[in-house]
């Protein structure tokens, strides 16, 4: 039996923990009292994304301050936006590829909490793509469980290797022909100036001979 060079390298993945699928990342962000902190990541299209964030207090025990929330996508598209939260969750399918950005600011209004220092912790939750499913859903609804839970697991997973290889190969190309044009463009500015350069020699060879002329030096 053959195996595709595809599926092949989608096993290799797997057994070396998944590192081209998206991965759910747990994040610490310190957000200053004025100002706002972002956390960006580079997603490709048609991906699911759901982020959970919590703002605490890291001197007390319970929620911390509150903070404003704005989730843009790679466009600059505003696809969520909430103020005075303390903790919240936003999900989104990605439209486009690109880099998503997703900001904290601490709220100006900050009387209802009694501030032990001028940062907030926020905590993070970001999670993409096979990370996303309930799987304990999916097993209830269709009724698989065992061997084929895990089948069909794995199935999703090399589902999202392909596309993740799909778009580190177009990003590929796109960076090839940026270095292309750019190598291009470089070859066409160093014979420029090459030319300039013999255009001033010449010049300044006649100016000096003229000179030597009139003064008969020559």
């Amino acid at each position: 039996m053959t195996i595709s060079p595809l599926l092949f390298i989608g096993l290799i993945c797997l057994a070396g923990g998944g590192s081209l699928l998206p991965a759910a990342e747990a994040i610490w962000l310190t957000v200053p009292s004025s100002g706002e902190r972002c956390v960006y990541e580079e997603i490709h299209a048609n991906v699911v994304v759901v982020v959970d964030y919590l703002c605490i207090d890291q001197n007390n025990i319970g929620l911390g301050p509150t903070v404003d929330v704005r989730v843009n996508s790679a466009y600059g598209k505003e696809l969520y936006k909430k103020t005075n939260e303390t903790h919240g969750q936003f999900a989104f399918t990605t439209s486009e590829s690109g880099t998503y950005l997703a900001c904290f600011l601490i709220h100006h209004d900050q009387t209802h909490y009694t501030a032990s220092n001028s940062t907030a912790i926020v905590n993070i939750d970001w999670k993409m793509g096979i990370q996303t499913k309930d799987w304990d859903a999916v097993a209830k609804k269709e009724k698989i469980e065992g061997v084929e839970l895990e089948l069909r697991k794995s199935s999703e997973r090399i589902t999202e290797i392909r596309a993740n290889i799909l778009y580190l190969k177009f990003r590929e190309s796109a960076m090839r022909e940026v270095n292309e044009k750019t190598n291009k463009r470089v070859a066409q500015l160093s014979f420029v100036s090459l030319g300039l350069c013999l255009i001033v020699s010449l010049f300044q060879v006649w100016h000096l001979k003229r000179f030597f002329l009139k003064k008969k030096l020559i």
